[in-house]
């Protein structure tokens, strides 16, 4: 591969890994299904199976949270020298999660690792294999009242695909 094809082809893996994100972040299901090829497989340690499977599961279980965001550090990635249509990569992962536990508004915090297996088919490239490694996590009562009183005039997000980020309308006339 070339300099310049490995740049592009290193940017094309980060955008994929960003598209990920923003299926599981937003509930985007169609999204976050195109990452993933038919026959891919992962290992999520509470999961394993194909990826549309993972997709399919992911989704339902962050449908009951009230909120998500993943954040995506480091981003490593390593192509085959033998076949230049395969990469491997690890990105670092900082996911925050908005749960109800007990009736009480609690964030969890889990960050960790993905260790990944990308192939380039028909010029597009996507997740063969996705495993996930948890470093840390912690779970404590939400503490964000700011966000009713000096904070209550902000533009708040959502958890699905009603956020704003997916109207380009009112983007392009903002």
């Amino acid at each position: 591969m070339t300099d310049l094809a490995t740049l592009i082809a290193k940017d094309a893996i980060r955008d994929l890994a960003s598209r990920y994100m923003r299926g599981q972040d937003r509930l985007d299901q169609a999204l976050q299904l195109a990452t993933f090829w038919p026959d891919s497989t992962t290992d999520y340690g509470i999961f394993k199976g194909s990826g549309p499977d993972f997709v399919d599961f992911a989704q339902n279980l962050l449908t009951e949270h009230l909120a998500n965001q993943h954040i995506i550090g480091q981003h490593l990635i390593e192509f085959d020298p033998a076949d230049p249509a395969r990469a491997y990569g690890e990105v670092y992962y900082y996911a925050f999660h908005r749960i109800l536990d007990d009736g009480a508004p609690t964030d969890m915090v889990i960050s960790g690792r993905y260790l990944d297996r990308y192939e380039q088919r028909n010029g597009e490239w996507r997740f063969a294999h996705r495993s996930e490694f948890v470093d840390w996590a912690r779970k404590e009562p939400a503490a964000d009242a700011i966000l009713t009183t000096d904070l209550a005039a902000c533009l708040m997000g959502r958890h699905d695909m009603q956020d704003r980020s997916y109207d380009r309308a009112w983007l392009a006339t903002a």
